[in-house]
């Protein structure tokens, strides 16, 4: 069985972990492993462009070492937008400040130049995997589920360091769950801010910033929100527990794209932590996707 080396990171650890276990279980249905690395530590969460403070750098880097001593690939999957965005723009600075790099080696006292590939997971679906092998796998389509994409900031930005897909229009997402029988909904909102850590500082913030990504979901016809972060996942779903302006809203679910991936994989729902609202209403839209088609 391929494997490839994964990077976890704390969410996927403590308040995650549905998102850890659910990716975990569809790589092994789709016939690779995530090996998790050892001796990871916090990547630091944001990545900091302070140039002159190379205290903020020495973690990430430090994985990136430990990762490329370890592994017997020049990959290292991550499923956090967040560690994603500090892994992927490590990477890079690493191989272009050299000056700068040297420094944090003497510091970290590792080796690291560069050389690996970090791959978020869609990537490895999309560019490793492909997206006509994930369709062939599927056993339960998940019957034209209408479900609004949501990419947030990390993934995409900033555009030129990222290189995850089109910065304006993009589609990796949208392309999955396509193929594992959604029914992807585009809606203005999907790559705009969820308030991130404004959830602590600023919290009024948030929820208004937050609840407006999913009443655009919602006006648009999304039926469920698939999300990718887990700060994303927590701040998109508690902007809706008191939302005074629209009573009449039951809230819109929010999971990780990876859950409804398995679902479609025909795994067991309890072991992609799926909870119980979530599924009841992943059931009911699809139930009443199929009457509507039926009456057509």
């Amino acid at each position: 069985m391929q494997s490839y080396l994964y990077f976890p990171g704390c969410s996927l650890r403590t308040t995650a972990t549905s998102f850890d276990a659910s990716a975990r279980i569809c790589a092994e249905a789709l016939g690779f492993e995530l090996k998790e690395m050892q001796g990871w530590l916090c990547c630091g969460a944001v990545y900091s462009n302070v140039a002159d403070n190379l205290m903020t750098s020495s973690g990430p880097n430090r994985i990136l070492a430990r990762a490329r001593a370890e592994g017997k690939s020049d990959t290292l999957v991550t499923l956090c937008a967040g560690c994603h965005n500090v892994l992927k723009r490590t990477n890079l600075q690493a191989q272009r400040n050299v000056a700068r790099q040297e420094q944090i080696n003497e510091f970290n006292e590792d080796i690291y130049t560069g050389g690996l590939d970090v791959l978020h997971f869609l990537e490895l679906l999309r560019d490793r995997v492909g997206y006509a092998t994930v369709k062939k796998a599927v056993k339960t389509p998940l019957g034209g589920l209408r479900v609004g994409a949501y990419y947030g900031c990390l993934l995409l930005r900033p555009f030129t360091e990222m290189r995850f897909d089109d910065p304006h229009r993009p589609t990796v997402l949208e392309d999955l769950l396509a193929a594992i029988g959604c029914t992807p909904v585009e809606y203005p909102s999907r790559t705009e801010c969820c308030g991130s850590y404004l959830s602590i500082s600023s919290p009024e913030t948030m929820t208004q910033l937050s609840r407006g990504i999913v009443q655009s979901a919602r006006s648009n016809g999304a039926e469920i929100l698939a999300v990718s972060c887990p700060l994303c996942q927590y701040n998109l779903d508690a902007s809706q527990s008191q939302d005074p302006a629209r009573p009449e809203y039951a809230p819109l679910p929010v999971v990780y794209f990876t859950q409804l991936l398995g679902l479609a994989l025909g795994l067991d729902p309890e072991r992609l932590e799926l909870e119980p609202v979530q599924l009841r209403a992943i059931h009911q839209n699809m139930q009443a996707t199929v009457e509507k088609v039926s009456r057509s």
